[in-house]
């Protein structure tokens, strides 16, 4: 994981310092952003490998900064909640998030999280590379560059819907139900439920779908799962 570079966005510089010395042991290039302005302008100059991204930022709260984050960048989001309700969790995911940690939290459990996203792009990326275009009829991945296409109009997706898109297309047909998606786009350690599933399939539909609600793509085996087929 060394020189992996992370962003840690959070008010309370307390946390951002024990993060910062934290991750900088094991390697990690950290930058630190202390309100949602701040954070904006670090991802929009700066590649990041990971942002580690508090709910509850001064200017621009943080379920803004991902969304517009992912209007130009795909990099994994782990969203800091200091409340633990589904509908905070639920929230991140909508906006664009990867994963969530809920604080108070332990540093062990945050680094862990981060690893093993990073991990899973690294292997996601390296199969990828064995097959680095996908094109079923107007759909089109560009699995080497993680970008999306549609009719050839490129469409942003965040990194966890393209994971979702790239294995549903590479095993055209096939049946996965939510469980399974969860395994393994998310990991056997990713502490979410099938709700999660649900909510980026729902976002990758409204995203890639003329029609979201009678897709075309990405197709519901009611009582099953989800498979991709054109």
């Amino acid at each position: 994981m060394a020189d992996r570079r992370v962003l840690v966005v959070d008010d309370e510089k307390l946390i951002v310092k024990g993060i910062k010395f934290s991750l900088e042991q094991d390697g990690f290039v950290v930058d630190c952003a202390y309100d949602g302005e701040e954070a904006l302008e670090y991802a929009r100059n700066n590649p990041y490998d990971i942002v580690l991204l508090d709910v509850m930022l001064p200017k621009i709260g943080g379920f803004e900064v991902c969304q517009q984050i992912r209007e130009f960048s795909s990099v994994p989001v782990i969203m800091l909640t200091a409340r633990g309700e589904d509908m905070d969790k639920i929230l991140g995911l909508e906006y664009g998030a990867d994963d969530y940690v809920t604080k108070p939290f332990n540093i062990l459990e945050v680094k862990a999280r981060i690893k093993a996203i990073l991990r899973r792009t690294e292997n996601k990326s390296a199969e990828a590379n064995q097959e680095k275009v996908l094109e079923v009829g107007g759909m089109r991945l560009d699995c080497e560059g993680r970008r999306a296409y549609v009719e050839g109009k490129e469409i942003g997706l965040t990194a966890k819907e393209f994971e979702v898109l790239e294995l549903l297309m590479l095993n055209q047909g096939k049946v996965y139900d939510r469980e399974s998606l969860l395994k393994l786009i998310w990991g056997t350690d990713y502490p979410g439920d099938v709700r999660t599933v649900d909510v980026h399939v729902r976002r990758l539909r409204e995203k890639i779908e003329a029609n979201p609600s009678e897709p075309h793509y990405v197709k519901t085996k009611w009582g099953i799962g989800y498979y991709f087929q054109a």
